[in-house]
């Protein structure tokens, strides 16, 4: 069975994270299986309109302002329109959100519903149940949900952890674990300078990924082993805490801070390095790990969240979310090395190549989208009841007004409107100059080349 998809998440490229090489692999993956595939975003600075990826993935980047930590504000009204028209024009049958954090992704759920099209969510990441920030948030993602055909996770703790915050029923559940592109991540030994011993560190330079677990780590491992070289690439809003401690021990030489880079620039960075560490304080699922397996690291982890259940024991060292663990697993590494008892690189990669590939993923997503075709689709009273058994009342106003909205819409631009008719400019605003829709290049492809029109 063939499905016409569309991928919805406020973080895509040029936004670069586990999110966003998810959803860029997947449909890829996707089209080259037969499927119609286009991914909904919200803008990037100057990068509006339609864009097409390498291999012909078909972007769209709405323009909506970045409210908070790159998502949208939640409007519901002000979007409608313009979603429901490439839902219309791209003919599509599934709309797939991905992150909890995604308030774009949650809102184009909503509007697919009330379009009868049919609803899958994808949710990549943990979340707790006590501060405030954290009930606000299961919430939202309860109500959002509520009447979701089916829900993808990407580890089982994963699963347990959706279930109970949102809670959804267990065989509307599924997962399906993240994947990596082995070929890209290759080992290359000869890279590795035989002075030091260098760990390498990627990620994003925020609280939940255990910054201060990291800056302590390098100030006591740094000063205590003289041929240790760290090399920390990501950038964040806790940055300044790393550049202190570097400056403060006097490890400029020895600590190397990149900064954000492009995905396709990891693997450089990763096949210099002899360990990977991750401080990580909750996640469902470290892509990062399972990247610096396959360039044949050795990888000391925080035992948190999914993370136990993404690689073999061989090939993890398994630790408490503290520094004198970390200390002590880091240093057990590096005498394995040492002592030539580490896998080794090749080993590494094969066994990663073995466990992840992106067409495992792609198949068992496609037999998701095969179970929620044959779902009956939700009238409009089926859905105010989901909502007023969830308990949230007042948003069945939002969704009857939603419904209305739609119904005059449609007096305007019928849903039978031709995919054919309709060249992209008209839907976005023509460009004054169409070499301005074409500069800049995405991480991961090769370019990105703007299409004829349909």
């Amino acid at each position: 069975m063939r499905h016409q998809i569309c991928m919805v998440s406020d973080f895509f490229y040029p936004n670069v994270g586990g999110v966003e090489e998810h959803i860029y692999n997947l449909s890829q993956c996707l089209r080259r299986r037969g499927h119609k595939v286009i991914v909904m975003t919200h803008s990037y600075n100057d990068r509006v309109g339609v864009r097409y990826m390498t291999d012909g993935l078909k972007v769209y980047y709405l323009p909506i302002t970045v409210f908070y930590n790159q998502c949208v504000l939640p409007t519901m009204i002000a979007s409608l329109p313009l979603i429901r028209y490439i839902f219309i024009r791209e003919s599509i049958s599934i709309v797939h959100g991905h992150s909890a954090f995604s308030a774009l992704a949650h809102e184009a759920m909503l509007i697919g519903h009330l379009m009868n099209l049919k609803c899958v969510f994808t949710d990549h990441s943990l979340f707790g149940f006590a501060d405030a920030s954290a009930v606000i948030t299961n919430r939202f993602l309860q109500i959002s949900l509520v009447s979701c055909n089916h829900c993808i996770c990407v580890s089982h703790t994963g699963k347990e952890n959706t279930v109970l915050r949102a809670r959804v029923e267990r065989n509307r559940v599924s997962v399906i674990p993240n994947a990596v592109d082995t070929m890209a991540f290759t080992p290359d030994p000869t890279k590795r300078t035989k002075d030091y011993i260098t760990i390498v560190i990627v990620g994003r330079l925020v609280y939940r990924k255990g910054v201060d677990l990291m800056a302590q780590i390098i100030k006591e491992l740094g000063t205590k082993h003289r041929n240790v070289k760290f090399i920390v690439c990501g950038d964040g809003p806790k940055r300044w805490l790393l550049d202190e401690v570097r400056e403060r021990c006097g490890l400029q030489d020895r600590v190397e801070l990149l900064g954000g880079l492009e995905h396709s620039q990891i693997r450089n960075v990763l096949i210099r390095g002899h360990i990977f560490l991750n401080t990580s304080l909750t996640e469902a699922y470290c892509m990062a790990i399972v990247e610096a397996a396959s360039c044949g690291l050795q990888v000391v982890s925080t035992r948190v969240g999914g993370i136990p259940e993404v690689l073999p024991p061989e090939l993890i060292y398994m630790t408490e979310p503290d520094v004198p663990s970390l200390m002590t697993s880091l240093e057990q590494a590096m005498q394995d090395l040492r002592d030539g008892l580490a896998v080794p690189p090749y080993e590494c990669h094969r066994k990663v190549s073995s466990l992840y590939n992106w067409n495992d993923v792609t198949r068992r997503t496609e037999v998701v989208y095969d179970i929620v075709e044959r779902d009956v689709s939700k009238t409009l009273g089926v859905l105010l009841g989901c909502y007023r058994n969830a308990g949230v009342l007042p948003f069945m106003l939002v969704v009857a007004m939603l419904h209305l909205v739609l119904r005059t819409l449609d007096w305007f631009v019928p849903s039978k409107l031709g995919s054919s008719n309709t060249p992209d400019e008209f839907l976005i605003g023509r460009s004054d100059d169409m070499e301005q829709m074409t500069r800049s290049s995405y991480p991961p492809p090769e370019e990105v080349r703007r299409s004829k029109v349909d």
